[in-house]
Formats: C-alpha cells, structure tokens, sequence
C-alpha cells in the first residue's frame, strides 16, 4: 500500500467503515481514507453522532475498524501482537477526567501508566515529575485528584499519558465538562506539548473557537469527511457548514452577517483579535455615516 510508504504519517486510515453491530446496524464510519503528520496538530470536528468519537477510538485500538485499515505509527491495529506497543505510542484522553483517574494521590495516579509498562521505579519518578511540570500541575503532585476542579483533574489526566511517552495524544472532547477557565487552562496545555514537545495533537471537538489554533481540521459529518484544511480554508466555507448543521468561530459568525449587510470585511476572520482589527477598520465609515445621519435629524436637539 502506496501511503504507508508516507514516513511524514503518523495516523494513517484507509478506508475505515466500522459498526456497533445489532444495537446500531448501519455504519457509524464509511470509508474514511484520512492521515496526520508526525507533530501536526489536527482538529476533528463534528456534531453529535459524526462519528468523531468513534474515530477517536480507532487511533489507539480501542475499537477495531469493521471493514478497512487504521495505521499507527505504521502499525496496524488490527495486529494483537501490536496493541501494547500501539498504546503506548498513541495516548486517549477522555471526556470525564473523573472516569481516567484511579489514585487517591496525584502523583501515584500519574505513575500508574509507565509501572503497567514495566518501567523501572527511578525512570517513574522522574517521568511522573516531568508530566506534572509539563502541565504545571507539579505542587499538585501530593494532593487527592477529587480535590481538585474540572479543569486540574483534566490537567493530571493528560500527565499520566504523558508519563508513558507517547508519541501522539487523542483528546476526545477533554472540555466538554469544563468552565471556560478550565477549558482555557487545558487548550493551553496540549498547545504547548505540541509546540515545545512535537507530541503529535488531534483534538476531537465540537466547540469550534477551539479548532482555531489547529494546524488542519477535519470536519466529520454522517460518518464521513465533510470537508478538511487549514482553519482559514474551513472556516471560509460558512455555507457549507451551515447547511450540514454546524458552526463557525463566533468572530467568523459576526463578520460573516456584517458581510451579508454590506459591510467591506475580509472574508474569513477567526479569532477575536481578528476580528476588532477588521471593525477598527471600517469604523471611520460607519462613524461619518452616524454623523450624516444625525445632521439629517435635525442635528443636536439640546438639552431640557
């Protein structure tokens, strides 16, 4: 197969369909052919009942795919000989942080992983120091997880994958259940992992503010591939979205009915900043229009 030879890959699905069986007979998946990049951080968007979840997954053999093939690192994961070694590569993070953790001390939570691998017990200490400085969550290290908000226990979560070193992480909506400190908090931490670490990102989403830091978005719909590319690229297609029932950054939204009113702004804006640059802009225009008209009015009416 020609796109295993691609060395830049790193997940790679040729194909993928996959079913629940009898209790949900048609496929979930159909025939997804998709691929991420070694460091890449890539957004996988999509309602509810996508199939992004379920993609998820498949990344690190937690579902086997029904008909097709997941690669992982170049393995496939319907080999058994392959699953601890494709789990250890491609760490899963959860939506409830509540259902990962299995320690009532922070740090003995976060050594949990790498001693189900086997490694010795200086090698643990020094990675489990390493996961929680890594999420700055280091002078946390001696507390009780239940303890601790939403947003820190997500924190700890993801510093037990990073224990095991993994090469890739999947986040499958980890702030869904999060306030929006703890989901800034979060987005915060596996940016930084990514560009400071190179751990390869897909972050399973359906809040699409958080895809704006992406590298690529994939957007899934009806279990397939609606659309994918930078976010400028995605994000620009506001007819298409809409039309399958999804959502665009709210700074895109807004300029995006400015647009439809007449107003001169570019044509994808999508973080807030962005988009105060675009309003700065024509603001002269809509301030001597205000002016002319007031003078229209009648002008200044006085005071009582």
């Amino acid at each position: 197969m020609d796109s295993i030879q691609n060395e830049e890959a790193f997940i790679q699905t040729e194909s993928v369909t996959f079913s629940y069986g009898e209790t949900v007979p048609d496929d979930v998946l159909k025939g997804i052919t998709m691929q991420v990049k070694k460091g890449e951080f890539v957004a996988l968007l999509g309602h509810n009942g996508s199939g992004k979840s379920t993609m998820a997954k498949m990344y690190n053999a937690m579902l086997l795919p029904s008909g097709g093939t997941v690669y992982a690192g170049g393995m496939d994961t319907k080999d058994e000989a392959l699953l601890y070694e494709i789990r250890r590569r491609v760490g899963l993070v959860l939506q409830n942080p509540d259902n990962q953790l299995v320690a009532s001390v922070v740090e003995e939570d976060v050594a949990f992983g790498p001693e189900n691998l086997g490694v010795p017990t200086e090698e643990i200490r020094r990675r489990v120091d390493n996961a929680l400085k890594a999420v700055e969550m280091y002078e946390f290290r001696e507390f009780a997880p239940h303890k601790l908000s939403g947003g820190q226990k997500q924190r700890i979560a993801i510093a037990g994958i990073i224990a095991m070193e993994p090469d890739c992480i999947v986040l499958d909506e980890p702030t869904a259940m999060l306030d929006p400190r703890g989901r800034t908090e979060v987005l915060r931490t596996i940016h930084r992992l990514n560009r400071e670490k190179g751990i390869t990102i897909v972050l399973i989403t359906h809040y699409m503010d958080e895809a704006i830091g992406a590298d690529r978005i994939l957007v899934m719909d009806d279990g397939k591939i609606l659309t994918e590319g930078s976010p400028e690229q995605v994000f620009s297609q506001v007819e298409l979205l809409k039309q399958h029932q999804l959502d665009v950054p709210q700074s895109t939204e807004l300029i995006y009915r400015l647009r439809g009113a007449g107003a001169d702004l570019p044509d994808c804006v999508l973080s807030v900043e962005e988009c105060v640059q675009a309003l700065e802009r024509i603001r002269p225009d809509f301030s001597g229009k205000q002016a002319e008209s007031t003078r229209k009015g009648g002008g200044d009416h006085g005071t009582d």
